[in-house]
């Protein structure tokens, strides 16, 4: 039941789902229109896929492209499109370099085009097609972005199968975690323990119920060398009702949530009060 009499909390989120080309400059553009679209379906808060600029590239052990310093070019880009569109904008994520480290990092921005901070992916798989350990060192922390729609979490596509980081940042405060992501299925490989794709959603939707947060993943979508991405971008409520399903093609998803049923949940379920923390040791060694 609804407590109180106090108004609800309303955000409403856009996804951008987009293919990628080898025209980078291309890529930018289009998601920078994807955006506008977004604003103007009355996206509050908007996300783009991970690594949105390129190709896929960590599905190849050696690559043309090379990181960058940020800010640069594209991440005024993405400030100029935060404040002409008056959104919160989570840039998907770049390609960054960082002194002698280079990253995989969401940039994100405030309605003003302020940039709110920095994400950088912590968990980096290392299979076939998915070689990022051969590119990018890992973040050391999570981030929660006070916004003015709330506050946002972003975690970056293969840490999304993590229960600790879901539940790191709820404990940070987070109302929403946003996943910009790359996945699909690897031309020739069996899915032999059964659909990755349901696996995918499966798992997220337990971060939201368990966390009693609002999870957004935005996907990227066509085919690139032996990757078929899936597409197929959600987004979940605190009790893990689906509010917006994309298809297989490009598209932007947008829908309204309700940023207090977070606390009927809590309450109801009591999923944080009843925690036993000193039970967890075992999780850190």
């Amino acid at each position: 039941m609804r407590i109180g009499a106090v108004a609800m909390r309303k955000v409403t989120i856009g996804l951008v789902q987009m293919a990628m080309t080898g025209n980078q400059d291309g890529n930018l553009r289009r998601a920078i229109g994807l955006v506008g679209d977004a604003a103007k379906e009355g996206a509050d808060v908007v996300c783009l896929p991970e690594l949105f600029v390129t190709p896929y590239f960590p599905q190849h052990r050696k690559s043309s492209v090379k990181p960058s310093e940020v800010p640069n070019p594209v991440t005024a880009a993405l400030s100029s499109a935060a404040r002409r569109h008056r959104v919160v904008l989570v840039g998907g994520s770049v390609y960054e370099k960082s002194g002698k480290k280079s990253f995989n990092t969401s940039l994100v921005f405030g309605e003003g085009g302020e940039a709110l901070g920095a994400y950088r992916k912590v968990h980096l798989p290392e299979d076939p097609c998915f070689y990022e350990q051969d590119y990018f060192d890992p973040g050391v922390t999570y981030r929660v972005f006070d916004t003015s729609h709330g506050r946002i979490a972003v975690l970056i596509c293969y840490d999304q199968w993590y229960p600790e980081a879901a539940r790191a940042v709820k404990l940070m405060g987070a109302d929403i975690i946003l996943y910009p992501t790359a996945i699909g299925t690897l031309r020739g490989v069996p899915q032999s323990e059964g659909s990755w794709q349901r696996a995918w959603e499966n798992v997220q939707r337990g971060h939201a119920i368990a966390n009693s947060v609002v999870v957004g993943a935005a996907n990227r979508v066509g085919a690139e060398g032996d990757l078929r991405f899936w597409g197929r971008s959600f987004i979940f409520n605190q009790f893990g009702t689906t509010l917006a399903r994309a298809g297989r093609t490009e598209q932007v998803i947008v829908a309204e949530c309700d940023l207090d049923l977070a606390r009927e949940v809590e309450e109801g379920w009591g999923f944080l009060r009843n925690r036993r923390p000193a039970t967890y040791s075992r999780l850190v060694k």
